[in-house]
């Protein structure tokens, strides 16, 4: 029994003895912040940095609600207000900053009068933060610091993926209050180490009930894209009139009604056991593989050529496998080739409008489903397969977020970027310097924003 509590308490003293020795050797009144480092070292423990060269910006109790704020969403949201002087050179900033405090996240930089913004991709698509960037650069926001990071971080803690990294403290604390100061340290950090398991194993509660919920929320949303799909699909099962004893029927036939039966309880059997996001591929996979499997029968039974196997419309997949691959260019967006149904074809040739999917966004009106957030990827995935869709979706929300690992973790989405590894939302975890840094190009801090020529409002 000793020898096995003797290691466990070498490592408390251990841990308390080293945290004394950083209390012992930090000076009770640090020096102002000269560099980006510095400044960076301290968002580690809090997700708010003032330097005080800048705190005529943001006052202290005016930081301390914004942390709170960041705090209380548990979401890992970095603010850092600095002056615009040569410590802060603006060229790179927001990506040193990044890439020297190395938790992933979304980062702000209030830089004198100026603001810009960035995130590692798996946290908040590289639109979604140019778009935030644009509505908080406004004359209403841009000349009060306090109301313009609160209106940055009260929508970017509503939008990011991940928790609050572990390194965070919860606040700043006072000065030292004289020479018994370490002492009074040595019985907090004692308390503190023997309340750590205790707090780890909270944290981690909290942390599965709320991806628990997050996935409940998500698997509802699309529980009622599939089952108008599942719908949809038995209408047309009745439509089809299709007897196997009917005069002209053979065996063949009667193989392509089995399957297009069996594709239709495999849809309804698989939705009504779904309990996670990525269940819903192989629902609307069955789905599809019916759809294929009624083509071949209609085309035995009329005597044309069997159909070879196709994507399905793009558009809207209920419209069945598509005949041909056309061009098409969303209004603001790159031209790309996308499956179309014979109906559409028409219609786009006639230069109308294709008669796409909507789904509910959440936000009372309905849009194509490309346009919707990353819930629908599965959905999307199962019709048109992982090497298909990417590039189907190219510039749309959607598409943006198929190939993250965010999205591989809480949708599915391993056929779309990262093999499938998982892992988890991905925000708050250390990474150093090695990340994405496609989400911290920020292109200055004057007016009109960063990003290289800052926001162009398309959707594609």
């Amino acid at each position: 029994m000793r020898k096995r509590l003797f290691p466990a308490l070498l490592a408390g003293l251990l841990l308390i003895f080293a945290a004394a020795a950083l209390a012992l050797t930090s000076p009770a009144s640090a020096a102002p912040a000269a560099t980006i480092q510095d400044a960076a070292q301290a968002l580690r423990d809090d997700p708010v940095y003032v330097d005080p060269g800048a705190r005529d910006q943001l006052s202290v109790a005016d930081e301390k609600a914004l942390e709170n704020k960041i705090t209380d969403a548990d979401k890992p949201v970095f603010v850092a207000v600095l002056p615009d002087t040569s410590a802060f050179p603006e060229e790179g900033l927001l990506q040193t900053l990044r890439s020297d405090t190395g938790i992933t996240g979304v980062y702000a930089i209030r830089l004198g009068d100026g603001f810009d913004a960035g995130a590692d991709p798996q946290v908040m698509p590289t639109r979604a933060v140019e778009n935030l960037t644009a509505v908080v650069e406004n004359p209403t926001t841009a000349g009060n610091a306090d109301a313009q990071l609160n209106a940055f971080v009260d929508r970017a803690v509503e939008q990011a993926r991940g928790t609050a990294p572990a390194s965070w403290s919860g606040g700043g604390g006072g000065a030292a209050d004289g020479p018994g100061a370490p002492v009074g340290g040595l019985i907090t950090l004692g308390a503190l180490v023997a309340a750590g398991g205790a707090g780890a194993y909270a944290i981690s509660r909290r942390n599965k009930r709320r991806k628990e919920e997050e996935e409940r929320i998500a698997l509802e949303k699309l529980r009622v894209v599939v089952d108008e799909d599942i719908t949809a699909y038995g209408e047309t099962l009745e439509r089809l009139d299709f007897h196997p004893a009917e005069k002209g029927a053979d065996d063949t036939m009667r193989a392509d009604y089995e399957r297009a039966l069996d594709s239709y309880e495999s849809a309804k059997t698989r939705m009504d056991r779904a309990t996670h996001p990525s269940d819903v591929r192989g629902v609307t996979q069955s789905l599809e593989d019916g759809r294929y499997s009624l083509a071949v029968l209609e085309a035995r039974r009329t005597g044309k050529t069997i159909p070879a196997r196709r994507p399905p419309c793009f558009f809207d997949p209920r419209h069945g496998p598509s005949i041909a691959d056309v061009l098409w260019t969303p209004s603001g967006g790159a031209a790309r080739e996308v499956p179309v149904c014979g109906a559409d074809e028409v219609r786009l040739s006639q230069g109308e409008d294709p008669m796409s999917r909507t789904v509910d966004t959440g936000d009372g009106n309905r849009r194509p489903y490309w346009e919707a957030g990353p819930a629908y990827g599965p959905w999307a995935g199962g019709y048109f397969g992982g090497g298909l869709l990417p590039g189907l979706l190219v510039g749309t929300m959607l598409g943006s977020m198929l190939a993250t690992p965010a999205y591989a973790s809480e949708y599915g989405g391993g056929d779309f970027g990262d093999g499938g590894a998982g892992g988890d939302w991905g925000g708050g975890d250390f990474s150093g310097s090695d990340f994405d840094s496609s989400g911290f190009g920020g292109g200055g801090f004057g007016d009109g924003g960063g990003f290289g020529g800052g926001f162009d409002g398309g959707g594609f």
